[in-house]
């Protein structure tokens, strides 16, 4: 299975815009891209992917596409981190509550210029438990 690049994009650009804005204006913005990561772990249904699919111009499968599982694999790291940040902003530590958030809007910033940091941790993990299973001359 797999989502067309561009809708993975935009749900990129929701999480650097809701990060950013929580970072800038107010934590308690840190709730959306929570709520949105969890409904997708969840139902393993992003709901902004969902709403934009219907402003692709052409078929979804004419677009270079992304592997889904790792994409709900990016959401646990996203979600998690967020999910950090928020309860270290209502916790009132918040060196740690900027940390988490900033790694989320690095990393889905660094996604959007063409590396995906998620695609390169899963892609080590699955490498090591390969190697794990080899067997030994």
């Amino acid at each position: 299975m797999s989502i067309p690049k561009p809708l993975v994009q935009i749900n990129q650009s929701f999480i650097v815009l809701t990060v950013l804005l929580g970072l800038i204006i107010n934590p308690a913005i840190l709730i959306a891209p929570f709520v949105i990561g969890v409904i997708t772990l969840i139902t393993k249904q992003n709901p902004i992917i969902l709403f934009s699919k219907r402003f692709l111009r052409k078929d979804p499968s004419q677009y270079k596409q992304e592997d889904k599982q790792q994409q709900l694999f990016n959401q646990w790291i996203a979600t998690i981190c967020v999910g950090l940040s928020l309860l270290f902003f209502y916790t009132n530590l918040e060196i740690l509550a900027y940390t988490f958030s900033i790694m989320v809007l690095a990393a889905s910033s660094i996604a959007l210029c063409g590396f995906c940091i998620g695609c390169f941790i899963r892609y080590r993990y699955i490498m090591w438990k390969y190697n794990r299973t080899k067997v030994q001359p």
